[in-house]
């Protein structure tokens, strides 16, 4: 599947460096991050509502390289600055992430709710993890790229600008990564 999935992206990329206007140039986004903003791929985040400063660090640093997934490095690869801002403005736009239909495991859910606190997760993503500024909206992310993402900072394996997510991740267990990301990709 993962086969299937690389070899569409990198079809899509394709079409999009002879794409004209905007919305031939953002199609290939929205197949993979989720056309209205909420992701159906796995381990691929929905972007709707994201903070646009933060998207625009995290396009350029695929660009440059400075985080490595093969297909966004080549989506990457040609847009120039403007292009940047301008996908940017437009991710902040789309529609944020809704929750599941279902609440949730009651005692999953205080679980999670008690290690965002613990960790103080609400103090940068905002109380109710919207985000901010260079800080990402966490809320209704995807359970599953939420639970990698982590693991990543704690295991020193993800890069970011700056050091604080792997510093706080020091001190959080695989089972409140499971717990927190559970609890975030519900949060209402």
């Amino acid at each position: 599947m993962r086969k299937i999935i690389t070899a569409l992206a990198f079809a899509l990329i394709a079409s999009a460096t002879h794409a004209q206007s905007f919305e031939e140039r953002v199609a290939p986004c929205l197949a993979c991050h989720g056309e209205k903003g909420q992701s159906e791929t796995e381990n691929t985040p929905s972007l709707g509502a994201q903070q646009a400063p933060y998207t625009l660090i995290q396009l350029y640093m695929f660009r440059e390289k400075l985080r490595a997934n093969e297909i966004m490095n080549e989506m990457a690869k040609p847009l120039s600055d403007d292009d940047l801002r301008t996908f940017s403005d437009f991710i902040a736009k789309l529609p944020k992430p809704a929750p599941p239909a279902e609440a949730g495991d009651a005692a999953r859910m205080q679980r999670g709710q008690a290690a965002a606190q613990q960790h103080r997760c609400n103090t940068c993503h905002n109380p109710d993890y919207s985000g901010k500024e260079n800080v990402p909206r966490i809320a209704n992310q995807r359970e599953d790229y939420l639970a990698r993402t982590l693991t990543e900072y704690k295991g020193n394996v993800r890069p970011g600008y700056d050091a604080s997510m792997a510093d706080v991740m020091a001190a959080v267990t695989p089972e409140q990564i499971g717990d927190l990301a559970y609890y975030l990709a519900r949060v209402r």
